[in-house]
């Protein structure tokens, strides 16, 4: 389902597990922050090169506890600074794909960092979800987990 500009907004809670398709992560739990502006994902290492004269950056990572590592390689679409929360400021890649959560799929940016030690290695940020989705701080899980590749059930969700 895609959302379009009459579709009223689809409620997440402050915690959800969404897809990235188009990175081969079936779901990985993200933290839903509409006080962040950029969405970012936990990369274990990452390293660039230029393909057919386009800057790209490969990258590996482990969606979650039990997951198998997955290597990935996209487009560079932007390369800006960005400061985290606790008010440190990088420069960061920004690759482009697809996410999937709560029935909806769109593109959206995220950038690629280091959230080693952090409870969810992705936060999904306000540019992600503007005129789509809106947030419910008070529940998490709404959706439920995303059925994993296997064709496993979705786990049922939480408050």
């Amino acid at each position: 389902m895609s959302a379009s500009p009459s579709s009223p907004l689809v409620a997440l809670g402050w915690r959800e597990w969404v897809a990235l398709p188009g990175l081969r992560i079936a779901a990985i739990r993200a933290k839903v922050d509409s006080g962040a502006r950029t969405s970012a994902l936990h990369v274990d290492a990452q390293w660039r090169f230029v393909e057919a004269g386009a800057p790209w950056v490969g990258f590996r990572l482990t969606p979650g506890e039990n997951a198998a590592t997955i290597e990935c390689a996209s487009a560079i679409v932007d390369e800006r600074e960005v400061t985290d929360s606790g008010g440190h400021t990088s420069l960061r890649a920004f690759v482009r794909t697809p996410l999937r959560v709560a029935g909806v799929e769109r593109e959206i940016d995220i950038n690629l960092t280091d959230r080693h030690g952090m409870a969810f290695p992705m936060l999904l940020g306000r540019s992600a979800m503007a005129r789509v989705f809106t947030v419910d701080p008070a529940r998490s899980f709404l959706h439920g987990r995303v059925a994993a590749a296997t064709g496993t059930p979705p786990v049922t969700p939480r408050t």
